[in-house]
């Protein structure tokens, strides 16, 4: 089949560090490529792939400082996929709602996988008028907000097989893992950590939109005995990183669409304590991969229970529900199914 893969300029694929959609964009790339498939990606121009690169823009918009209207070369790159559609049997996007008017009036199926949070008032609209657009959602809880839309099913995430391992360290601490901004909850996991009286290491990436918030509300945590910030590592580290600790936090207090932290710390056979929001119950399969709970509270108390999990439990169960090779066959049956039906707008709920 062939099949154009359309990823956000913002990161190279992969990116060099953060960047959890356009790492799930390449790893469903290259497994789409294992399988046989003839794939073109549309990307940044520093992106590595085993598939045909379609350079549209020379460098990860996040690293060329020259860009200050990044929206204007996302529309160049949706004109010139337009006129290149006929080439493919389908098109996958990985860009919201950029597509959806553009692409319904052409003839090749397209799919989007809608990568983001969904609660915001002023999507409405969007997913009323376009309602005969194709989306994929990466949680059931995704859905929720906007239940009337032309949702064709629910594919989780998945990584990489060997991308992550267990390693043979002794747990230590409790880890952080990702982005700093309020609604992640670094705040709550210091507190949990400190009720817990665990060391808390947090790995994590601060946007330039959350720089004030870091510093006004969260830098002064790390004054605390036991908080060590690391700052934003890259894949290589996070096997070591995961592994070392007792269970990832995710304190986090917000619609998640999916939480790619999750399934990296499973992968590692690391135990996730993680509060009831978003997708959270999807994920984390409570009293066997970790614990769900309501607040800083048992939180902690979680944090004590850790011991009456099997860390080599947790992996296996990220083999059987998370890898990049599920992920992609199941992208892979609903591009046939979309091909050999030619109705991509037609309604069908999985």
């Amino acid at each position: 089949m062939r099949i154009a893969q359309i990823a956000p300029l913002t990161e190279a694929i992969p990116p060099k560090f953060y960047g959890g959609t356009e790492r799930v964009v390449s790893w469903l790339t290259e497994e789409l490529v294992a399988l046989g498939h003839d794939v073109t990606l549309f990307a940044s121009g520093d992106s590595i792939t085993s598939a045909r690169l379609e350079p549209m823009w020379p460098r990860a918009l996040r690293l060329d400082g020259s860009i200050r209207d990044p929206i204007a070369l996302h529309m160049v790159m949706l004109e010139r996929m337009r006129r290149r559609a006929p080439e493919f049997d389908l098109l996958h996007f990985h860009l919201d709602y950029y597509p959806f008017s553009l692409f319904s009036r052409q003839t090749t199926p397209f799919l989007t996988t809608l990568h983001g949070r969904l609660d915001l008032h002023e999507h409405q609209p969007v997913f009323e008028i376009f309602d005969d657009v194709p989306v994929v959602s990466i949680s059931q809880a995704q859905r929720q907000p906007i239940p009337n839309a032309h949702w064709v099913k629910t594919v989780h995430h998945g990584l990489p097989e060997r991308l992550l391992t267990p390693q043979p360290v002794a747990p230590e601490y409790l880890a952080v893992l990702g982005r700093i901004s309020p609604e992640k909850g670094i705040d709550r996991a210091v507190r949990i950590a400190g009720l817990a009286n665990t060391p808390l290491r947090i790995a994590a990436k601060v946007d330039p939109v959350d720089r004030d918030y870091f510093e006004r509300e969260i830098r002064p945590l790390f004054a605390r005995r036991g908080v060590d910030f690391i700052g934003e590592i890259s894949d290589r580290e996070k096997s070591d990183f995961l592994s070392g600790a007792k269970a990832l936090l995710m304190p986090i207090e917000w619609p998640e669409p999916f939480g790619l932290v999750m399934i990296e710390a499973m992968a590692c056979g690391t135990p996730v304590i993680a509060y009831k929001s978003g997708s959270v119950p999807e994920i984390v399969e409570h009293g066997i991969t970790g614990f769900i709970v309501d607040d800083e509270r048992t939180a902690a108390e979680a944090v004590q229970q850790i011991g009456r999990l099997s860390r080599a439990e947790i992996r296996r169960r990220f083999e059987e529900r998370f890898t990049a090779r599920r992920m992609a066959q199941d992208y892979e049956a609903i591009y046939h199914w979309m091909v050999t039906t030619a109705k991509p707008r037609l309604r069908v709920v999985g």
